[in-house]
């Protein structure tokens, strides 16, 4: 189970927090140890100084004059005096260590024998008994002379001051985490073939720095592409001219009927090596989104394969339109159906179909198939088999150029192996297609 958030803004925002509070309960744990006995003997000091005046009044006064005198502390001081009775009901104090200071010094100050109680006949307070000869008495001391009422404004004052601290940490970590959002979302946009808009320079030094470096690093891409793209294309098309003029020259040659269909077969490669050329330059060509069926644009590529004398078993299933790039899907079918019947050779399958929100195009073969440790090193530029599938020749750009067209309508290219041997390519596109017309 994830125990910790999984973006830096909130990692970070829970550290913080964390620490405030940690930070807070540390010093009201200070502050309370630091003055828990100098406030125990300001108390006791207190109600032992109430205990004795009060004791000494009752003694010095006159008996006629006691009601009148326990009337006065009752109203200047709110202190009420009870005798004891055997049978009386009382409850214990709390047991605290502010309780236990409090009443260990009144005992070492007003005897062993001094009892004290929270409530006494239903009523709570602060009791405390004191003796006149035989005769003990009940001292009711008001429970705010004992309790410290500002502790929970203090608390609520620590409390909103832990809030304000956590929300400018919010504020502060957002303000970093923007920019990195930003970063991210534009390498996104470059890890699907796009080039994006340059993010804000802006923020502390590092940020601004950061920025700076990948936009920077965004152009020199772009640059990159282009230039790699214009090479490709160029050298393409400067090829085309020579071998057309080989192609006739052999068709003219008097040469032996297998060695004119051995060179034949060498020039027919190397032009489908030109096309591969072309197509992995085309692939960035910036070609418009148009609403299109995929099955119409597979049903094509079919029937083009099929005036060549190829057999190719279609199945496919009409689908609702979404924003494609006509071309770049039509080169992808192209060449995935090329290679299956290069590699595969027979029982050739081109199948479409609307699954969970998606369209899905499948094409698959009976060749060799692809190791599933070797499908994603296949999916990038110039790279091939070393096994079965490499003997026919080829750039190795058919999977490059599949997989970028995919990435830039937001979807997949998969490498399955087929059900009694063989390939299947499998292409997913959202159907949706809002995010791919976007763009």
């Amino acid at each position: 189970m994830k125990l910790l958030p999984g973006s830096l803004l909130w990692r970070t925002f829970l550290l913080l927090a964390v620490l405030v509070v940690a930070t807070s309960a540390g010093w009201f744990e200070i502050l309370r140890a630091s003055e828990l006995e100098p406030r125990a003997r300001a108390i006791t000091q207190n109600l032992v100084s109430i205990v004795n005046l009060t004791r000494t009044a009752l003694v010095a006064s006159q008996p006629d004059r006691r009601h009148e005198l326990l009337a006065e502390l009752m109203d200047r001081e709110g202190i009420q005096i009870y005798p004891a009775d055997p049978g009386e009901h009382t409850a214990p104090l709390a047991d605290r260590p502010l309780v236990r200071l409090v009443t260990q010094g009144m005992r070492n100050e007003l005897g062993e024998n001094t009892r004290f109680a929270s409530e006494r006949e239903g009523k709570p307070g602060f009791w405390v008994t004191f003796h006149i000869g035989d005769d003990e008495y009940w001292v009711r001391v008001p429970r705010e002379r004992v309790e410290r009422s500002a502790a929970l404004r203090w608390l609520g004052w620590g409390a909103l001051a832990s809030a304000l601290s956590l929300l400018a940490a919010y504020l502060i970590v957002s303000r970093v985490n923007r920019p990195l959002r930003a970063l991210a979302s534009a390498a996104s946009v470059i890890g699907r073939g796009k080039m994006p808009e340059p993010i804000p320079e802006s923020g502390p030094d590092e940020i601004r720095t950061l920025s700076h470096a990948f936009n920077q690093m965004s152009q020199d891409l772009a640059r990159l592409d282009s230039d790699r793209a214009l090479i490709l294309a160029g050298v393409s098309h400067d090829l085309r001219t020579p071998l057309s003029r080989l192609r006739l020259g052999v068709e003219m040659s008097g040469t032996e009927p297998q060695l004119r269909e051995g060179m034949t077969a060498d020039i027919e490669e190397m032009d489908r090596i030109i096309n591969q050329f072309l197509d992995f330059a085309r692939t960035d060509g910036g070609e418009a989104f148009q609403s299109a069926d995929l099955s119409s644009i597979a049903e094509d590529v079919v029937e083009h394969f099929r005036r060549r004398g190829k057999t190719v078993d279609a199945r496919l299933s009409r689908m609702p339109e979404r924003p494609l790039q006509r071309m770049a899907m039509r080169r992808v079918i192209l060449n995935l159906v090329d290679n299956a019947l290069r590699y595969g050779e027979k029982d050739v399958t081109v199948s479409t179909r609307a699954e969970a929100g998606d369209a899905v195009l499948e094409v698959g073969d009976r060749g060799p198939g692809i190791p599933p440790s070797e499908v994603d090193r296949l999916k990038q530029p110039f790279t091939r088999l070393e096994i079965a599938r490499s003997d026919k020749g080829g750039a190795g750009l058919g999977l490059a150029i599949v997989d970028r067209v995919a990435r830039a309508h937001h979807g997949s290219l998969d490498l399955l192996a087929r059900e009694g041997g063989g390939l299947i390519a499998r292409i997913r596109l959202p159907l949706d297609g809002k995010t791919a017309a976007a763009t």
